[in-house]
C-alpha cells in the first residue's frame, strides 16, 4: 500500500486584491509603474485588471505543477483561505486532471498578509485505499514563553517572550491511509528578511527559524513521547526558508556558468535532524540536484538551494529507505539557471520571470504505508 505525498509553496494564492502599492512604491507592481495614474480609484481599477489577467496564467501553471506531482496528499503554503483554495482546485486543478482533491483544510495563522499553510487530499489513493481525515490541530498561538524558547538572541532582535513562535503556523493533521495512521506537520518558517544589526538577512532571521524548528520538534515529542517519537509515522512538510547547502552560480550564458556546492555552518534544519530524529529525504539525491528554489539579487548573488522539505520520521524513513523524492521544476520561469544535464521542458506560456507556477518547486515522494 503506497501513498504519494507532496509539498508546494504555491505563492500568494489569494482571493483579494492588494492596493497598498498606491501609497507604498515598494509594493507597486512594475507594470503599473510604467503609467501615470492620476487617482487611487484609477489605481484600484487598473490593479484589479492586472491581477486578474496575471493570476489566470499563473494558476494554470500552478495547477500543472500540482498535477505533475501525482500526489494523493499535497501540503501547501501561502494559501489565503479555504474559499481561495476551493476556487483554485475546482476552477483549475479539477478541470485539468479530472480527479478532485475533495478534502481541503486550512486555518488562520499569524502571517500579516493573511496567507497560511493548507492541505488537500483525495478521497482515496491511486491504488484505491481510502484517505480519511481524523483531526487538525493548530499551534499558531504558541508563544516563546510557553515553550521555554525565548533566548538572548531573540531579545537582541527586538522580540518579546510573549510573542507567538510561528510566523504562520505549525498545523498538525492526522489522517488514516487504508486504516494506517499518519500525522503531517505543515509548516512555513520565517522568511529571510533584510539585513539588520550588522547581519545579513539569513543570519538576522536565523534565531526565529531555529525557535520554530525547536517548537515543531517539541510538539512531536510531546505528542508521541520523547523516547519513541522518532519511530512513529509522521512527516514534516513545508517551506522552511533555510538550507544546509546551496549551489553558488557564477559566469553567464555567453562564457558559461560555473556551479559550486557550499555547505552552511548553521541551519534550522539541524535542530530537526539531530540525533536521527528525522531525515531530509531530498538529500538522497545528488548534491547538485537537490534544489527547489533559485535565488538572485543580480549577477553578484545567485544560487540554487532547497527551501521545500519533506522530513520523514526516523521510522518512516527506514521503512522507505530506497524511496527518492521527485522535484518538479517544469513550472520554473525561464530566468532560473539550471546546472548542466538538468534542463526540463517548461510548461506552456512560462515567462522569463512570470507567469510561473511558483518560484518554488513541488517536492513529492511515494511512501510504503503497509
Amino acid at each position: 500500500m503506497s501513498l504519494r505525498l507532496a509539498t508546494f509553496n504555491v505563492e500568494n494564492l489569494m482571493n483579494r486584491f492588494d492596493f497598498s502599492g498606491y501609497r507604498n512604491q515598494l509594493n507597486e507592481d512594475r507594470t503599473l509603474a510604467l503609467f501615470d495614474i492620476q487617482s487611487e480609484a484609477e489605481y484600484k481599477m487598473l490593479e484589479q485588471a492586472r491581477a486578474i489577467a496575471q493570476s489566470d496564467d499563473t494558476r494554470q501553471l500552478t495547477a500543472l505543477a500540482i498535477a505533475a506531482t501525482r500526489a494523493d496528499i499535497i501540503c501547501m503554503q501561502e494559501v489565503d483561505n479555504i474559499e481561495a483554495l476551493k476556487a483554485f482546485e475546482y476552477g483549475y486543478l479539477f478541470k485539468m486532471v479530472g480527479e478532485g482533491y475533495r478534502q481541503k483544510y486550512t486555518t488562520a495563522g499569524n502571517d500579516s498578509r493573511g496567507i497560511d499553510v493548507a492541505v488537500m487530499m483525495r478521497n482515496e489513493t491511486a491504488q484505491g485505499q481510502p484517505i480519511e481525515f481524523v483531526r487538525m490541530t493548530s499551534y499558531a498561538y504558541a508563544t516563546f514563553e510557553q515553550f521555554g524558547l525565548f533566548t538572548p538572541e531573540l531579545a537582541e532582535l527586538g522580540h518579546q517572550a510573549n510573542e507567538r513562535i510561528f510566523r504562520r503556523d505549525c498545523l498538525e493533521v492526522d489522517v488514516k491511509v487504508g486504516g494506517v495512521p499518519l500525522t503531517l506537520y505543515l509548516v512555513h518558517f520565517k522568511s529571510m528578511g533584510s539585513p539588520r544589526n550588522g547581519l545579513d538577512g539569513r543570519e538576522a532571521t536565523m534565531p526565529l527559524r531555529v525557535a520554530e524548528a525547536q517548537a515543531v520538534r517539541r510538539i512531536i515529542e510531546d505528542r508521541f513521547s520523547k523516547d519513541h517519537a522518532a519511530d512513529k509515522r509522521w512527516a514534516i512538510c513545508g517551506d522552511m526558508n533555510d538550507y544546509r547547502q546551496r549551489v553558488k552560480i557564477e559566469g553567464d550564458a555567453f562564457d558559461g556558468y560555473r556551479f559550486q556546492v557550499i555547505d552552511e555552518s548553521q541551519s534550522c534544519l539541524n535542530v530537526l535532524t539531530a540525533g536521527g530524529f528525522c531525515e531530509n529525504v531530498v538529500e538522497r539525491r545528488p548534491e547538485m540536484d537537490r534544489w527547489s528554489f533559485y535565488h538572485t539579487r543580480g549577477p553578484q548573488e545567485r544560487h540554487l538551494c532547497q527551501l521545500d522539505y519533506i522530513l520523514l520520521s526516523k521510522g518512516l524513513a527506514a521503512k522507505n529507505a530506497t524511496a527518492v523524492p521527485d522535484i518538479i521544476r517544469n513550472g520554473q520561469p525561464w530566468r532560473t539557471i539550471f546546472p548542466a544535464g538538468q534542463a526540463v521542458e517548461r510548461f506552456p506560456r512560462a515567462g522569463w520571470d512570470r507567469p510561473k507556477a511558483s518560484d518554488h518547486c513541488p517536492v513529492a515522494i511515494t511512501l510504503d504505508m503497509a
